[in-house]
C-alpha cells in the first residue's frame, strides 16, 4: 500500500504566473510604515481549490488491500490563508537588518485522495531575523529562524514543510518554510557561496527528526546562464529506508533510521538562451550521487532538458523535452542503490515525475521521458500541455516505500513481491490554463489523465482503467 507519510506532491497554483507575482511584489502597495530607517510591510497569500478525481491510483488500493474499503472516486475542496508582516531597518553602516513573521491556516473540506478531510491547522510559517550588507565587490546575507530556502533547481532542497493530512490543503501545499534554519551567503562577481543548517517542518504524526547541513556554490552569468554544486549531509534522522528482498522475492526490509549519515553531492547548470543560430535554444542538466557508508548506500539521479522557443509564431510556443532518472535498489545485490530525493520541489514545472503519478511515486526507482508545450495567447493567459512516459528502473524493488507488496501467483508457486514485474508504470497527460486576473489574483484550471502501464496492470488486473482528475483554484498574492 502507498505510505501516506512520504508523499510530497505539491500542486503549485500559479505555474506560469511567476513574473506577475514579482510585479505584484514590486509595486510595494503593502508598505504601511516608512519613517527614517524603519520600513514595515504586510503580506497576504490565500487560495481556494476545488478538485475531483476518478479511479484514484488506478485503484491500486483495492487491488492490494481490498478489505480497506478505499473509495477511488473523490471530490473535495481546500482553502488556506497566509498573513504576515516584515520589517527592514537600515543601519548607519549601510547594513540592513530584516525579518518576517507569518502563519498558515489551512483546511480541507470533504475527503482528499489519502482519506483525510474535514480538518486543518494553523501553524507558524516564517519567523526569522537576518542581516545583509557589504560592498559591490563582496556582499553577505546571514539568517536564523524559520524561513523558505531553496537551492539549485529544487532537485534536493526546496520544500521545507509538509502540508496535507492533519494540516489540510494537501494539493495547495501552502507551507514551504523550514522549521529551523541557519544560512550564510557570500556573493562576489556573480558567484554565491551558501552554507546552511536545516530542520524541516514535518507533520507531528510522522516527524522523522531530520536535520540537514551543507553548502552550495553557484555562478550566475549573463542571459540566464548558471552553474553550481550542492553538498548535503543528513546530521540526524529517524527516517527509514526500504531495501528490496534478495532476488526480489519477499517483502522489503525496513532499515530503521537509515537516512542518518546520507551524503549527496549534486551538480547543476543551465545555458539560458543561446546566441547566434542557437538563439531560441536552451539546455539544463542535473546530476547527483549519494553515499552512506553505514548502510552501504550508493545511489544516483539526473536530468537533462532541451527547450526551444518558437518566438516568431503566434502564442510563442515553448517546447521542452526532458529525461529524468532516479536509481532504485537492485534486488540482486547486497548493497542499497535506492536514491533519496530529500526535500525536492514536486510541482509539474519542477521535479514531479508525471502529473497524477507524482502523487504515487516519489523520485526514487523511477525514470520519465517528458514533453511540455507552453503557449501564451496573451500577456495574461498561459496554456501548458504536459506528457510523461514513466518507468521503473528496477523490477521487484520498492518504488515508493514497499508499495504494492503482495502475493504473486503468476508462476509455479506463491511468492511475496514488491514493486512491479514490468517496467512501464504509466503515461500521464496534463493540460493547464492560468489566467492572471490582476497582478495579485490568479485563476488556474487543470485536467489530467494517467493511463496505467503494464507494471500497474499486472497488479490491478488486465485493462485497468485510467486515473482522471480536474481542478480549479484561485490564488491571491500580496
Amino acid at each position: 500500500m502507498i505510505r501516506q507519510d512520504i508523499v510530497r506532491c505539491v500542486f503549485v497554483a500559479v505555474i506560469g504566473g511567476q513574473a506577475a507575482i514579482a510585479h505584484a511584489q514590486d509595486t510595494d502597495t503593502t508598505t504601511f510604515y516608512d519613517e527614517g530607517p524603519l520600513t514595515l510591510r504586510w503580506h497576504f497569500q490565500g487560495g481556494l481549490y476545488f478538485a475531483t478525481e476518478g479511479n484514484l491510483f488506478w485503484d491500486l488500493a483495492n487491488a492490494t488491500g481490498a478489505g480497506a474499503g478505499f473509495d477511488p472516486d473523490k471530490s473535495w475542496q481546500e482553502a488556506f490563508i497566509k498573513p504576515g508582516i516584515s520589517f527592514e531597518y537600515n543601519l548607519e553602516s549601510g547594513a540592513v537588518v530584516y525579518g518576517k513573521l507569518s502563519a498558515v491556516s489551512s483546511y480541507t473540506f470533504g475527503t482528499d485522495p489519502f482519506e483525510e478531510g474535514d480538518n486543518g491547522e494553523t501553524t507558524l510559517e516564517e519567523a526569522y531575523l537576518a542581516t545583509r550588507g557589504g560592498s559591490p565587490d563582496l556582499s553577505y546575507d546571514l539568517s536564523i529562524g524559520a524561513r523558505e530556502f531553496r537551492l539549485g533547481t529544487g532537485m534536493l532542497i526546496a520544500n521545507g514543510a509538509t502540508s496535507g493530512f492533519e494540516r489540510g490543503a494537501l494539493k495547495f501545499g501552502p507551507r514551504k518554510a523550514w522549521e529551523r534554519s541557519v544560512t550564510a551567503e557570500l556573493s562576489s562577481g556573480g558567484i554565491t557561496g551558501s552554507a546552511f543548517y536545516l530542520d524541516p517542518n514535518e507533520l507531528p504524526s510522522t516527524d522523522g527528526e531530520n536535520e540537514l547541513a551543507g553548502f552550495d556554490v553557484r555562478y550566475d552569468g549573463q542571459g540566464g546562464r548558471y552553474l553550481g554544486t550542492t553538498f548535503v549531509t543528513v546530521l540526524n534522522s529517524e527516517t527509514p529506508y526500504p531495501q528490496a528482498a534478495p532476488g526480489g522475492v519477499g517483502a522489503p526490509s525496513i532499515l530503521t533510521g537509515a537516512r542518518e549519515g546520507t551524503e549527496t553531492l549534486a551538480f547543476y547548470g543551465g545555458t539560458g538562451a543561446l546566441g547566434g543560430a542557437w538563439e531560441n535554444w536552451s539546455f539544463t542538466a542535473d546530476l547527483a550521487v549519494q553515499r552512506n557508508g553505514d548502510i552501504d548506500l550508493e545511489a544516483w539521479a539526473g536530468r537533462v532538458q532541451a527547450s526551444y522557443n518558437f518566438a516568431d509564431i503566434a502564442w510563442s510556443p515553448r517546447v521542452t523535452l526532458g529525461y529524468q532518472s532516479f536509481s532504485g535498489d537492485d534486488p540482486n545485490t547486497p548493497e542499497l542503490e535506492r536514491f533519496d530525493p530529500l526535500y525536492y520541489e514536486g510541482s509539474p514545472s519542477a521535479w514531479a515525475t508525471g502529473s497524477k503519478s507524482a502523487s504515487t511515486f516519489i523520485n526514487s526507482n523511477v525514470n520519465a521521458l517528458s514533453l511540455a508545450v507552453q503557449m501564451r495567447p496573451s500577456a495574461r493567459d498561459t496554456i501548458t500541455a504536459r506528457y510523461a512516459h514513466i518507468r521503473a528502473n528496477e523490477l521487484r524493488s520498492p518504488i515508493q516505500f514497499g508499495q504494492a507488496t503482495r502475493v504473486d501467483t503468476s508462476g509455479t508457486g506463491a511468492n511475496v513481491v514488491s514493486g512491479v514485474t514490468d517496467a512501464h508504470l504509466a503515461d500521464d497527460v496534463f493540460i493547464e490554463y492560468v489566467r492572471v486576473i490582476n497582478p495579485n489574483t490568479f485563476l488556474t484550471v487543470g485536467v489530467a489523465v494517467s493511463f496505467p502501464g503494464s507494471g500497474i496492470e499486472n497488479i490491478v488486473g488486465a485493462d485497468a482503467d485510467p486515473w482522471t482528475g480536474a481542478f480549479v483554484n484561485v490564488f491571491f498574492n500580496f
